[in-house]
């Protein structure tokens, strides 16, 4: 009898909150939704945190998925948009562990690797490439929701081996993990 489970992947942004489900059968993958989270709406950066929050905790409650991958963010120049997408990921993080989802972190060279072999992929290769991969007959307007995708489909590809990201089952796995980060 085959195993089934949903994974959730979600690429955390401020301005735009992309997200893909795809559902495993045994070795098999199918594609099940891909959308965005719109923000640039809210000026207010806390309440675009709250909308995360909730927007995530909505999926899990929907879809029920076993597993969520995330983009883990980038290392830029600009501080600013560093902290805003760290606390935006951080936020989709906490609703998955609130809800006990088990979460994998996916830097986004290795996504990139996992759909391309290229880590240096543009976002539209690593697009077209997940359009032929799960049969999609168009493209949205916006690759966010593809990264999102692109994020489930990497940690597809890469069940069963040592994972270079890190991985959190709950509350207690993520604080060892990060002793560092605890207040004493």
């Amino acid at each position: 009898m085959a195993t089934e489970k949903i994974i959730l992947g979600i690429d955390p942004g401020t301005t735009i909150m992309g997200f893909g489900l795809i559902k495993v059968v045994g070795k098999k993958m199918e594609f099940l939704q891909l959308n965005e989270l719109q923000l640039k709406k809210y000026d207010d950066h806390y309440l675009k945190l709250k909308v995360i929050f909730e927007r995530t905790i909505e999926l899990i409650d929907s879809y029920n998925p076993d597993e969520i991958a995330i983009e883990a963010p980038f290392f830029g120049k600009n501080v600013q948009s560093m902290l805003k997408l760290g606390r935006a990921q951080g936020v989709a993080m906490a609703a998955g562990l609130s809800r006990e989802v088990p979460i994998t972190e996916y830097a986004p060279k290795k996504i990139k690797m996992a759909i391309t072999g290229n880590g240096n992929a543009s976002k539209e290769q690593v697009a077209k490439m997940l359009q032929g991969m799960l049969g999609l007959k168009t493209l949205p307007k916006n690759l966010d929701s593809m990264d999102g995708l692109a994020a489930a489909v990497c940690h597809f590809y890469n069940q069963g081996r040592v994972q270079i990201g890190k991985s959190y089952s709950g509350w207690s796995s993520f604080v060892s993990q990060n002793e560092d980060r605890v207040k004493k």
